[in-house]
């Protein structure tokens, strides 16, 4: 069943995808009806579990569940996978490849492999202040915390001490 994401509660588990690039209006609108539906309905074994989604910065997808009455099952997080595949395919976006790194570079979120990292801290694109999406999120009340910065993520090892 579908909540507003500001009435789903701080201890909701949380997923962040994250868009190479700003989407446009008429996307994220797009994204937002076939998420909402998809909310409606969002089960594990049946049962209609209390979720939600936000879009931040028309480019980072927020999921949210409330999992205090029932976890989310394999099945069920398969299906919301499933749907940000389509979603992937329709828009020519790639949301659910885990192997990248989103940092702002002076307030526009630039997306690049992670494998690749290294040589943007190196020539001086990332530095130690330049804030990073958080992939530790895991709940709600961390989203305080989805912006950090670079020498506080696990890129300060390629900082020089």
């Amino acid at each position: 069943m579908y909540v507003e994401f500001d009435k789903m509660p701080e201890h909701a588990r949380v997923w962040v995808y994250q868009a190479e690039r700003t989407l446009s209006k008429h996307e994220v609108a797009q994204i937002e009806s076939r998420l909402t539906t998809f909310c409606e309905g969002w089960n594990t074994h049946g049962n209609l579990m209390p979720t939600s989604f936000d879009i931040i910065e028309d480019q980072i997808i927020l999921f949210a569940v409330d999992e205090s009455n029932l976890g989310a099952s394999g099945c069920s997080i398969d299906s919301s996978v499933r749907l940000l595949h389509e979603l992937e395919r329709q828009l020519g976006i790639d949301l659910t490849n885990q192997g990248k790194v989103s940092y702002k570079n002076e307030n526009e979120i630039k997306v690049s492999p992670a494998l690749g990292i290294k040589s943007k801290v190196l020539s001086g694109e990332i530095s130690t202040d330049t804030e990073v999406i958080n992939p530790l999120i895991k709940e709600k009340s961390d989203l305080n915390q989805l912006w950090i910065p670079a020498k506080s993520s696990w890129l300060n090892r390629f900082f020089p001490n």
